[in-house]
Order: structure tokens, then sequence, then C-alpha cells
């Protein structure tokens, strides 16, 4: 009798013990966050290719991001994720590069399909790696923020290439396809080609049709452009096209200024390719273009190469930043990447997150640099924007008390008299601690002085070299906004 009864309350108990351990593990069987190759796939698009340095495009992933090689000792590491489905998690890669340089070497796919982007061996244009090959980028070069956590992106220096050739599942011929890409206004060119998408397996050019990638930057390939860009524009091969006849005569899309951009294309093969562009941290996307193929190009002809930073036949001069990117499988509705917007700025990209808080401070309307004029050391000296030009004047270091320091460290951008008023000069200064000597770095790209509490802006929202800044109140428009890398 007393068995039968231990046996039975020891049953209730492993009973009551499993449900308890149902509930606890209850928030594990939930469904993952949908990210951006959720979202296509849903649509009917799946992805072929997903990168990121930044965070997993699919809500289950949880695999290595990138690789980085340290000068020191040659070694690797690979940089992966805080949790399934979340933000990369940057911590030993500071440690890991720290006293040293570190190279991104490898950017991993996260799709099953593991199309990886190692560094191109080169092509028709050679790089100025070994053997013509291209290089990787400096894996500290570009610090940001994304969801509130230190993050790194590409910076794609003339040379950096990334490239897969006789990749999985991708488009080729006539398939329909799409792109999108995360990148910024802040560091552009008019040179061939800051690229992401689908280019040659030869790495030459071998004739219209055999490419369909994003281009980035301010080139005006077909001349007839509409104010400076830069612009998202489809690489076709042998012309970067705003249209279908190549130009651009839309009075609406002068250029795009943001620190974070989103950037998409598609294209079905046969009748129609589209752009789009949009802020990555906010609103919605605006769609310039969407019609006939050029003439010529229809059907594709895709091959099964995807790459990163270059042209098609391995043109190096281009120069951009890349946080992610997918290429899908079909042609996306606007449905889905309206959704896909959606959950790019629901991530939360913002500047700095990394300790190279020094470097340049880009103006963002004007494409310049925060510039102390003619190299002037004297208290006083009113700040500028000017060509960017890595000058000891243009170079600034972000401290940690939030001062914006030049010289090393000898002068701070200072709010004139401790003014709190609109137009107030901004001017350098003996560093003295106090805050109107201190600035914060807002999530959409404004500067704040931490005393007035106004923008650091360019006077006239000019865009001339030689325009001043001064302190002005925060509207959110382009002169207001400034990135530091």
């Amino acid at each position: 009798m007393i068995s039968s009864l231990r046996r039975k309350l020891l049953t209730a108990a492993a009973a009551l013990v499993l449900t308890a351990g149902a509930v606890a593990s209850a928030p594990a069987a939930q469904a993952a966050t949908q990210q951006a190759c959720d979202i296509y796939a849903a649509g009917g698009t799946p992805c072929a290719t997903a990168h990121s340095t930044t965070r997993a495009l699919f809500g289950a992933y949880n695999g290595p991001l990138y690789q980085i090689q340290r000068a020191s000792d040659q070694k690797y590491l690979d940089i992966g994720l805080l949790e399934a489905g979340g933000y990369a998690d940057s911590a030993p890669q500071v440690s890991f590069c720290a006293g040293t340089r570190c190279t991104v070497t490898k950017i991993y796919d996260q799709t099953a399909n593991h199309n990886d982007l190692p560094i191109s061996w080169g092509g028709f244009w050679k790089g100025p790696g070994p053997n013509g090959s291209d290089i990787g980028a400096d894996a500290m070069a570009l610090p940001v923020t994304v969801g509130g956590h230190p993050a790194y992106g590409i910076k794609v220096t003339q040379g950096v290439g990334y490239r897969v050739d006789n990749a999985k599942n991708v488009p080729v011929g006539a398939q329909p396809e799409g792109i999108y890409m995360i990148t910024s206004s802040n560091y552009v060119n008019q040179w061939c080609c800051f690229d992401y998408g689908s280019g040659e397996i030869s790495h030459n050019d071998t004739g219209n049709a055999t490419m369909n990638a994003i281009y980035w930057g301010t080139a005006c390939w077909f001349n007839g452009c509409t104010g400076t860009g830069p612009w998202v524009e489809a690489d076709l091969e042998n012309g970067m096209y705003h249209t279908g006849t190549g130009s651009n005569k839309d009075p609406n899309n002068p250029g795009v200024h943001h620190p974070f951009v989103s950037a998409w294309e598609k294209n079905n093969g046969t009748s129609n390719f589209t752009l789009k562009y949009g802020d990555a941290t906010t609103g919605g996307l605006t769609t310039p273009y969407s019609g006939g193929l050029p003439r010529g190009y229809s059907p594709m002809k895709l091959e099964p190469s995807i790459l990163l930073g270059t042209g098609g036949d391995n043109s190096v001069s281009g120069v951009g930043e890349f946080f992610e990117g997918a290429v899908t499988s079909g042609f996306p509705s606007d449905a889905t990447e309206n959704a896909v917007q959606a959950s790019v700025t629901a991530a939360g990209y913002g500047t700095g997150g990394g300790p190279n808080n020094t470097g340049p401070v880009h103006a963002v309307g004007a494409n310049k640099c925060l510039d102390v004029s003619g190299v002037s050391t004297t208290p006083g000296t009113q700040v500028q924007i000017w060509d960017c030009n890595s000058g000891t004047n243009q170079t600034w270091t972000r401290s940690g008390a939030g001062e914006l320091t030049v010289y090393d460290g000898t002068r701070c951008l200072d709010a004139s008299g401790r003014g709190t008023s609109p137009g107030t000069k901004v001017i350098i200064w003996n560093c003295n601690g106090q805050n109107n000597q201190q600035w914060t770095f807002n999530a959409n790209g404004t500067v704040t002085g931490v005393q007035s509490g106004l923008c650091l802006d360019v006077t006239g929202s000019g865009t001339a070299n030689g325009t001043l800044t001064q302190l002005a109140t925060c509207t959110g428009a382009n002169n207001q906004k400034w990135s530091l890398n």
C-alpha cells in the first residue's frame, strides 16, 4: 500500500514537472521574427542569396555573417549573431582586431544555397591584390549601430570586390530576379561600378543583358541627368540605366540623400525593369522608373555570378557602403517589397557604434566634409563644408565626452559665445569641457548641440565649397544630416 501510494505520488510529481517544463519552454516554440527573406519567401519570391554584416535576414538564421582576417598573425575569425534572427555580435571583432588591421575576407550567404562572397579573383580589369585579384574591405572602417547594437558595414574603396561564380539556384537567362541592398549617400562617386547583383562568370563583358545589378552612385552614363545624384540605377552591362532609354529627366529624381538608403531593382527578364529607393530608417519606397527594358536587352541573358563592389568585368573604380542585401528568384510584388522595406526600417540603423570614431564628418546633403577654413588653428575660425580631402582640418574625433575634436584633440567644435539661438556660428575653440562643445549624433543623422538642443546646419542648404555652418532649429532636412566615418 505504501509502495503503491509512493508510485502514484512520483508519477503525479513527474507529470507536474513535465507540465511546468512545457510552460517554461513555450516562448521558444513561438514563431521567429519575420525578417526580409522570410517576407520574400512568403511572397513567392524566395531569396537565392542573402548577405549582411549587420543582422540576420531570416528569423531562424543563427550562423556566421562574415569572416575576418587579422594582419598580425593571419588568423581568421567568423563574426556571428547575438541570437538567432538577431543582430551582429561585434565584440569579438573588436578584441580580435585590437592593435592590428583586419580585413573582411568573406561574406556568408544566409540561404541554404551557401552562395558565400569571397574576395574576387579579378577579371578583365585587374584589382590591386595578388595576381590582379581584388582586395577585402577594412573590417573596422564602417562602424554603425543597428537596433542599438554596434556593428560594421562593408566600406568599398577602389579595388575592393567580392564575388561568387556558379552560384546555386540564382536566376539565369531570362528568369526574373529581384534585388535590394542597404547602402548610404555618405560615400559615393561617379565611376564604374559600385554594384550588387548578377554578373558574368568570366568576369569579362560578354555583351548587353548579361548583367542585372543595382548600381549606386553619381554616374550619368547617358547624359541628360536631373540633379547630381547619387541615384539607384540598373547595371545591365554596357550601361547604367535610369530608365529604358538610359537617361534621367525626372525632375523628382535629382538624387537620394540619406545616411542609410534602401536601393531596389527588379527585372522580369523580357519586358520590365523597376527601380526604387527609400530611407532605410523610416518611410516607404519611391519608384522613379518602372517600364520596358532598353533596346537590345530583351531577353536577358543572366549568368550565375553574384558580385559586390565591382562591375561585371571587374571594373574597380566605384566606391560605396554595403550593410545588407539579397537576390531573389522571381519578380517580387510591390506589396512584398513594401513589407521588406518596413522590416528594414524596423531594424533601427544608426550612425556610430564602434571604437573607430575618428575620420571625416560628411555633410550628407552636400556630399562634402566638415572643414576648418584654410587649415587654420586659430580659435574662433568658423567651420565650413568643402570637398573631402582627408586633410587634418577634416579629421575629427568623437570623444567619450561627446566632443568633436580636430588637430589631434587641440581644438573642439564649439557653439560660438555659448550661443543657444538659431544662427549661432559654429567655430573651433580651445577644448574646455563646456557643454557648448558637446554634440549628440542622433539616429536620424542629425547632430544636436547638448547645450542648445539645436542642429548642426549647413547655412541656406548650400552645397558649394566654403558654405558656412551654424546652429539652427532642427527640421530633419538633408542639410542637417551628418555621418562620422
